[in-house]
C-alpha cells in the first residue's frame, strides 16, 4: 500500500489569486508592459520542468495534449466511459493541477514526489480524443513516462544528489564530491553556478565535466568561456542550455522594453536579454542593479535563475519570474518600516562591526501577483541574491499581498497540535502576525549583517586589528576571499541557515513596540500579535518534521528545517517556555500538543533567540563554515534520543498533515490593441484550464521543444540498456 504522503488529496485547497482590480487600474501602456513580462515569465517557467525530474517535461506534454483536445468539463464524460468514478476523475484533475502548480512531479515545498491517486490513468488516456486522433504519438509519450509516473523506488521518492534522490541539476552519475570539485573550478574562473548544470562523463578512463550555461545561443560574447580547462579533471563550459526557452524569454522582454516606464526599466531589460541570450550572470547582475534603482514602479517584476533551495548542493538557481502590481495601502506600512530600519538595526544582538557600514534603504512594497512562474509562490521575497550587490548597493523587499490573503486563511478544525484555548486566538491573529513576521524577515532579516571580505587586491572591508569575535574575544581569523560567496562557502546548508537567521530576526524584533505600532498594533493587541507570531513559529517547527527524511538523514525544505532549529533552541531554553507532549487524540490515534508560556517570551524566549542569533551572524560574517555547520547541523538533527523523541513526533506529524494549497493564476492576452485579463475558478479544473490557455499561439512548438530538450539528455539519468521503454533504471542506483 502506498504511503498517503505521495498522493495529493482530492480536497486539497486551491485558491485563485485575485488581481482583477489591480490590473484594471493600470494604464494601457502598463498593461502591455505587464503582459509581455508575463509572457517572458511563463516561457521561462517551463525550464523548471527540466530542472525538476527527467520525466516531468514528458508528463506535462502528455497532459497538455489531452486537455487541449478536451478541457476538464468535456473530459469528465470520457473518464466515465473509461470506468473512472467521479472521485477517481477528481484525483486525475488534482494530479494534473499539482504537476502544473509545482512545474513537475515533485512538491515545490518539501521536494517529495507525488503520484496519481488512481490506477486507471492509462484507461483514461486511451479513451481520450488525443489518443484517438494520434495513437502513436500518445502511446510513445505514455511509454516514456508511465513507469516514473508511479515509481516510488527509494531514490525517486525525493529530490537529492547521488544516492539520496533525483536531481537534474547534475547528471545521474554525480555525487557530492563532484559538486564540490565543480564549485572549486567555477570559483577559480569567477563563474557563478546560478544558471548552470553539471554533467560528468568518462573519456579514456578519465573524468571530464561539462558545465552548461542557460543561454539562447551556443556562442557567446567572450569566446574564452567556450573551451576546455584542466582543473584536477577536465572541464568544459558550454552555452545553449534550454536554448529555445531562453530565446522566447528574451523575445518577450524585448517586446516589454517598448512599454518601459523609464530608462532604468529599459536598461534592466536590456541586461536581462543579454543574460538570457549569452548565459551571462554578470549581465543579470547589471540588470539587477538597474532594477534596484527603479524605485516604486507601478508594475514590479523580477526574472531569472534566482533561488537555490532545490539544488542539493545549494548553488544553482531555479528559474522564476514574477509580475505584480503595487498595493498602495499596505506598501505605506512597509515604507514606514524601511524608514525605521536604521533605528531598529542597532537593536540586533551583534556588535556594530558585524553590521553593514551603511543601511541601503530598499524599496519595500506589497504587491498583488499577476504572474508568478516557477515551482511555487512565496509570501515574501528579498532580492537580488547576489552578496556583493546586497552588501554594498542594495536590494528590494516584496510582500505578496494577494498570496498572503488566501494562503494563510485558517480553519479552526484543521489546526493541529494546538490547545483549544489557543485556536481562536490563532485564527484571529495569524494573518496580522504573519504580516509583521514577513516584513521583519525580509527587510531586517535578509537585509542585515555584514560579510567580512578580502577582495582580489588584498583589501579588507573590516579592521583586522580591531574587530573581535564576540563569542571568543579573539581577533577575526577567517573571512571570504576573492570570488567566494555565502552560497559557495556554506553550500548545502546556506539557504536554510539564512532562512533561520531571518526568522530569528523576525521573532526578536517583533518584541519591539515601535515595530508593532508601524503595523497598527498597540497595547494588548500588540501582545496578542507577539504571542501568535511565536506560537506559529514553534508549531511550524513541529510541522517541519514532515520535510525530514530519516533514511538519508536529510531535510527537503529550507524554511521548515529553519523553523525546526528554532523550535529546538526554544525547547532547550527550558523554564517551561515551550512544552511539547505526546498525547492521544480524540480519534484514539497518536497526537501531539505544543504550548508556549506567553509570560516568558520577553525574558527566557528573547534571551535564547538573542544568543543563538548572534552565533548565527558571527559564523556567517566570518565565513566560519566548520563552526556554522556544527551549530546548525547539531540543532537540525532529528533523533529519538534526548528529552524528545522527534522521530516519533515525525510519525504523528505525517499522520495528521494537511496538504499545502495550490494557486490558480490569471492569463493575459492581446485582443485588438487592448490587453484582456482571463481569470479562472478556484478549483483543480480552473488551474488546469489556465494552463491549457497559457501558450495559445505556439503550444505545439513549445511541447515539441520540451520533448527535444528532455530526450536529448535522457541517457544522463536512464540506463540506455534497459528495455522495454518505460522500465528504465536511473543511473547511479
Amino acid at each position: 500500500m502506498v504511503d498517503s504522503q505521495y498522493y495529493l488529496p482530492n480536497d486539497i485547497g486551491i485558491s485563485a489569486l485575485d488581481c482583477g482590480e489591480a490590473f484594471r487600474l493600470l494604464s494601457p501602456k502598463e498593461q502591455l508592459y505587464a503582459h509581455y513580462l508575463s509572457r517572458a515569465a511563463w516561457y521561462g517557467g517551463l525550464v523548471v520542468l527540466l530542472q525538476t525530474s527527467p520525466e516531468s517535461p514528458t508528463i506535462y506534454v502528455l497532459l497538455q495534449k489531452i486537455f487541449r483536445k478536451q478541457p476538464p468539463a468535456q473530459l469528465e464524460a470520457v473518464a466515465t466511459a473509461a470506468g473512472l468514478s467521479s472521485e477517481e476523475y477528481q484525483a486525475f484533475l488534482v494530479y494534473a493541477a499539482g504537476l502544473y502548480a509545482n512545474m513537475g512531479n515533485y512538491k515545490s515545498f518539501g521536494d517529495t514526489k507525488f503520484i496519481p491517486n488512481l490506477p486507471k490513468f492509462k484507461a483514461l488516456v486511451w479513451e481520450s480524443q488525443a489518443y484517438k486522433e494520434n495513437p502513436g504519438e500518445i502511446e510513445t509519450l505514455w511509454n516514456s513516462c508511465s513507469h516514473f509516473l508511479y515509481s516510488l523506488e527509494d531514490k525517486q521518492k525525493q529530490l537529492g544528489l547521488g544516492n539520496k534522490g533525483i536531481t537534474t541539476y547534475f547528471s545521474g552519475n554525480c555525487c557530492l564530491e563532484d559538486a564540490e570539485l565543480a564549485q572549486k573550478f567555477l570559483d577559480s574562473k569567477n563563474l557563478s553556478a546560478y544558471n548552470t548544470r553539471l554533467f560528468k562523463k568518462e573519456s579514456d578512463g578519465k573524468r571530464c565535466y561539462e558545465v552548461r550555461l542557460a543561454a539562447a545561443v551556443k556562442k557567446g560574447e567572450d569566446k574564452d568561456r567556450q573551451k576546455a580547462y584542466q582543473f584536477d579533471a577536465s572541464f568544459s563550459v558550454q552555452r545553449g542550455d534550454y536554448a529555445f526557452l531562453m530565446e522566447k524569454v528574451s523575445q518577450n522582454l524585448e517586446k516589454a522594453k517598448a512599454y518601459a516606464a523609464n530608462e532604468n526599466q529599459a536598461k534592466m531589460l536590456e541586461e536581462y536579454i543579454r543574460s538570457f541570450t549569452y548565459g551571462s550572470v554578470d549581465a543579470h547582475k547589471e540588470g539587477s542593479r538597474f532594477w534596484i534603482k527603479d524605485k516604486g514602479p507601478i508594475v514590479e517584476s523580477y526574472i531569472g535563475f534566482i533561488e537555490s533551495y532545490r539544488d542539493p548542493f545549494g548553488s544553482r538557481g531555479e528559474f522564476e519570474g514574477f509580475v505584480a502590481v503595487v498595493n498602495k495601502a499596505m506598501s505605506a506600512r512597509f515604507a514606514q518600516l524601511v524608514s525605521s530600519a536604521e533605528v531598529l538595526l542597532p537593536e540586533l544582538p551583534w556588535p556594530t562591526a558585524f553590521e553593514k557600514d551603511r543601511f541601503l534603504k530598499p524599496d519595500f512594497t506589497s504587491l498583488d501577483v499577476l504572474t508568478f512562474a516557477g515551482s511555487g509562490i512565496p509570501a515574501g521575497i528579498n532580492i537580488p541574491n547576489y552578496d556583493d550587490i546586497r552588501q554594498t548597493e542594495g536590494f528590494k523587499n516584496v510582500s505578496l499581498g494577494n498570496v498572503l490573503a488566501v494562503a494563510y486563511a485558517t480553519q479552526k478544525e484543521k489546526l493541529t497540535f494546538l490547545d483549544e484555548k489557543d485556536k481562536d486566538l490563532y485564527i484571529k491573529w495569524k494573518g496580522p502576525s504573519f504580516e509583521v513576521q514577513v516584513g521583519l524577515h525580509e527587510l531586517l532579516g535578509h537585509g542585515s549583517g555584514k560579510l567580512f571580505v578580502q577582495d582580489d587586491k588584498g583589501k579588507f572591508n573590516f579592521d583586522q586589528a580591531e574587530v573581535r569575535n564576540p563569542e571568543t574575544g579573539e581577533l577575526i581569523s577567517s573571512w571570504y576571499k576573492g570570488s567566494e560567496t555565502w552560497d559557495s562557502k556554506f553550500s548545502t546548508i546556506a539557504s536554510s541557515y539564512e532562512e533561520c537567521r531571518a526568522e530569528c530576526v523576525g521573532l526578536y524584533l517583533c518584541l519591539n513596540k515601535q515595530v508593532l505600532s508601524i503595523f497598527g498594533h498597540e497595547g494588548e493587541e500588540a501582545e496578542e500579535v507577539i504571542y501568535v507570531n511565536w506560537l506559529n513559529m514553534v508549531r511550524a517547527g513541529l510541522l517541519g518534521l514532515e520535510f525530514y527524511t530519516p533514511e538519508s538523514k536529510s531535510w527537503r525544505q529550507a524554511h521548515m528545517q529553519a523553523r525546526f532549529v528554532i523550535l529546538r533552541v526554544l525547547l532547550e531554553a527550558g523554564e517551561g517556555l515551550v512544552t511539547l507532549s505526546e498525547i492521544t487524540g480524540a480519534d484514539g490515534r497518536p497526537d501531539a500538543l505544543i504550548t508556549l508560556d506567553r509570560s516568558k517570551i520577553h525574558t527566557v524566549g528573547k534571551s535564547a533567540i538573542q544568543k543563538f542569533l548572534c552565533k548565527l551572524q558571527v559564523h556567517k560574517s566570518t565565513a566560519d563554515v566548520e563552526g556554522g555547520r556544527a551549530l546548525y547541523e547539531g540543532y537540525s538533527a532529528v533523533t529519538s534520543d534526548g528529552s524528545h523523541n522527534f522521530l516519533q513526533f515525525r510519525e504523528t506529524v505525517l499522520l495528521r498533515k494537511e496538504a499545502r494549497k495550490m494557486f490558480v493564476q490569471a492569463n493575459t492576452q492581446i485582443k485588438g490593441e487592448a490587453v484582456e485579463l482571463e481569470e479562472y475558478e478556484s478549483s483543480a479544473a480552473g488551474l488546469v484550464q489556465s494552463f491549457i490557455q497559457r501558450f495559445p499561439e505556439d503550444a505545439e512548438e513549445v511541447e515539441a521543444q520540451l520533448l527535444e530538450l528532455a530526450s536529448r539528455d535522457a541517457t544522463c539519468w536512464y540506463d540506455p540498456q534497459d528495455n522495454p521503454p518505460g522500465c528504465h533504471r536511473f543511473i547511479g542506483l
